[in-house]
């Protein structure tokens, strides 16, 4: 075989592993979708926070305070409905 001019073959990289963050986020989102909570009341959505934050402070031991309080955000973020913009309509000439 012969090598293509200028062109080096680099050795091939291991796929980058996910932080801790990002695994505990990816988790969040996929017990979310999974349970449902999106359509539950707000109370019960707190509700379900509260446990399942819990949950992920437990398994994902090394994240902050802050890393936490910021998939809480994320989490509830993910639950709301999707805002729809009203724009005027154009009427035709």
């Amino acid at each position: 075989m012969t090598k293509k001019a200028g062109k080096e073959q680099q050795p091939r990289r291991a796929p980058a592993t996910p932080s801790l963050f990002d695994q505990a986020r990816d988790e969040l989102f996929s017990h979310v979708l999974r349970c449902g909570v999106i359509e539950a009341l707000p109370e019960h959505q707190k509700e379900w926070f509260d446990d399942t934050m819990s949950y992920l402070i437990e398994r994902y031991a090394g994240l902050t305070e802050e890393q936490v309080a910021q998939l809480r955000s994320l989490g509830e973020r993910f639950c709301q409905p999707v805002a729809r913009r009203t724009e005027p309509a154009v009427a035709a000439s």
